[in-house]
């Protein structure tokens, strides 16, 4: 198990900076993004252990990175060349 936490929580700093690095001008502070992907990947793992057991410790760390992935995306600003203005304005 601390395996398990120890490898996810790693997987999810990778993750998060590999996303500050890629994508800077369309995420906010790279504390946060750091942070989030951390503990996305730590939630990801114990809800996959959990609906899981021990013993699946790839499908466990393959659960870390889709929640980590899920909840960094949600932190994801739309690029400014793609915004569209209003008929109004």
């Amino acid at each position: 198990m601390l395996l398990e936490t120890l490898g996810s929580a790693l997987l999810g700093f990778a993750l998060a900076w590999a996303a500050a690095y890629r994508l800077p001008h369309r995420l906010p502070a790279r504390s946060l993004v750091l942070s989030t992907g951390v503990a996305g990947a730590l939630f990801g793992a114990f809800l996959t252990h959990t609906a899981l057991g021990a013993g699946h410790f790839l499908v466990i760390l393959l659960g870390a990175a889709a929640v980590s992935a899920a909840l960094l995306s949600l932190l994801l600003r739309p690029a400014e060349r793609f915004r569209r203005r209003s008929a109004t304005a």
